[in-house]
């Protein structure tokens, strides 16, 4: 049995949204957080892992643009306010459980990551060496 083809994305910002019930079937958790995975819509590649908290959510909603939660600074993040590596939200999925997001963006510039690669993920475990092999392609 073939997997359905992907619709055309059914995202689009709303300036005026309001929270709403739509907003309690996130599973929040005790720091009134979700997990969110942002993968490259045209790559399929993962890219991240974030928070959002209830605030970040509704503006990555009104923006367009991924808004995150970040933890060691305790405010909302606007991906790429600084690097102006900002993500494009195409498509934005709960899972079933309702304690997870995942973001389907247009990452700008191909560079996601803080160190400056495409994704975050750039560690792969190697189990010959029982290490952490470092697979970036920007190596120092």
């Amino acid at each position: 049995m073939s997997k359905p083809q992907s619709t055309q994305s059914t995202f689009a910002p709303i300036q005026n949204l309001q929270a709403g019930a739509w907003l309690d079937a996130v599973t929040w958790n005790e720091q009134g957080l979700v997990p969110v995975i942002t993968q490259e819509v045209g790559s399929k590649d993962i890219l991240m892992m974030a928070w959002m908290n209830r605030d970040a959510l509704m503006e990555t909603l009104r923006l367009g643009e991924a808004v995150y939660w970040t933890r060691s600074r305790q405010k909302l993040w606007h991906k790429g306010e600084e690097s102006g590596h900002t993500q494009n939200v195409k498509e934005i999925r709960l899972d079933c459980d309702g304690d997870t997001i995942l973001l389907l963006v247009e990452q700008k510039d191909g560079i996601a990551c803080h160190t400056g690669e495409h994704s975050c993920f750039f560690l792969q475990w190697d189990s010959a060496k029982a290490a952490w092999v470092d697979e970036s392609k920007n190596k120092k």
